[in-house]
C-alpha cells in the first residue's frame, strides 16, 4: 500500500511540475491612447488589423498591420517568440497567429496596405472570398512564402487624404506626385 502511495506521489509531483514548466502567453488589451506600431509607429487601432507578439522574456510588441508584424520577425527572427497573435477580422477576437486563416488581395485596405486580412478559421476565410469575390485564403505556414509588399499606390491616396505613414512617403516615389501638382 505505502508503495502505491509513493508511486502516486511522484507522478502527481512530475505533472505538477510539467504545468508549472510551461509558460502562457496570453494577448494584452490595445490602448489605443498609447500604442504605436513598433514599426511604422503609427497608432494601434483596437481594430480587427491589430496584431501582436510576446517574446519568451515576456516582452510584448504591438502592430497595426499584419505586415508590419511580419517585418519585426524579418529583423529580429522567430525564435525568441513566445507567442503572436492576430485578430479576427468579423468580432476583433485574438487568434494564434499559427491557427488563423488568411485573406490576401492587394486591393484590400489595411492600415499600411499589405493586403492580409486574419480570421479564426478557414471557413470564415472562405466565406468573405466568396462574399467579396475576391482574395486567396491561406494558412499561416503559406504566410511565410508570401510576398509581402505594399500597395504603394493605395498607400500614394491614404496620403493625399491624410492618412497613412509620413515616412513611407517621404521617398521619392511618394512624394514627386504632390510636387506635379504645384
Amino acid at each position: 500500500m505505502k508503495r502505491w502511495s509513493l508511486v502516486l506521489m511522484v507522478a502527481m509531483s512530475l505533472v505538477i511540475l510539467a504545468a508549472c514548466g510551461q509558460k502562457k502567453y496570453e494577448p494584452v488589451a490595445i490602448n489605443e491612447d498609447v500604442d504605436i506600431c513598433v514599426v511604422c509607429n503609427m497608432q494601434v487601432k483596437d481594430d480587427a488589423f491589430a496584431t501582436q507578439l510576446t517574446t519568451k522574456d515576456g516582452k510584448n510588441y504591438k502592430f497595426d498591420d499584419i505586415g508590419c508584424m511580419n517585418e519585426w520577425k524579418k529583423s529580429n527572427g522567430t525564435e525568441q517568440i513566445g507567442m503572436d497573435y492576430v485578430r479576427d477580422y468579423n468580432d476583433k477576437s485574438w487568434v494564434e497567429f499559427s491557427k488563423a486563416s488568411y485573406v490576401y488581395d492587394a486591393s484590400l485596405r489595411t492600415p499600411m496596405a499589405y493586403g492580409v486580412i486574419s480570421f479564426k478559421d478557414k471557413a470564415a476565410a472562405e466565406a468573405f472570398v466568396k462574399e467579396q469575390a475576391l482574395g486567396t485564403v491561406l494558412t499561416a505556414g503559406e504566410l511565410a512564402s508570401h510576398e509581402w509588399k505594399q500597395n504603394k499606390d493605395m498607400m500614394n491616396m491614404d496620403m493625399q487624404s491624410g492618412e497613412g505613414h509620413m515616412e513611407e512617403h517621404s521617398s521619392e516615389e511618394g512624394t514627386h506626385s504632390e510636387e506635379k501638382d504645384m
